[in-house]
């Protein structure tokens, strides 16, 4: 089974609301989506690193009190990890620990190619809504 159908089976009924992180080092898609609905919006990027990065999340979970968080996890083409993987992986952590939260890591692997291809304006936040649509859809 794919990490995306491992995640979706632990997530609890009571999550309906999701912020979704397209974590970069230097700028992060953020987007939010619901249960409900199935289906993400973009939310633009947020453009900082480090604990500005972090205060800049704070707001963005203030503003839209969800009930848990998703990641997008970089792998390369053959499922291998690379340096992303860990940062995004390592960010996850930060998130959990920071906020809180449950939060779910989702394959996010050729996200950003996908909205670019379709034109976003702000592939970030495009990308971190491809994640969300991606980890919506997969829930029973």
């Amino acid at each position: 089974m794919s990490n995306l159908g491992l995640a979706a089976m632990e997530v609890s009924a009571a999550h309906q609301t999701f912020l979704a992180f397209d974590f970069g080092l230097k700028r992060t898609g953020v987007a939010v989506g619901n249960r409900m609905l199935r289906s993400a919006t973009p939310q633009g990027t947020i453009a900082a690193e480090g604990d500005a990065r972090f205060a800049h999340v704070h707001k963005r979970i203030t503003e839209w009190q969800p009930d848990a968080l998703v990641v997008g996890v970089p792998f390369h083409p053959d499922g291998a990890a690379h340096e992303n993987t860990l940062r995004a992986q390592k960010f996850a952590r930060q998130l959990r620990g920071r906020f809180g939260l449950s939060v779910y890591e989702v394959d996010e692997r050729y996200s950003t190619t996908e909205a670019l291809q379709a034109g976003a304006r702000d592939a970030d936040a495009a990308a971190a809504c491809i994640i969300l649509d991606q980890f919506l859809r997969s829930l029973p």
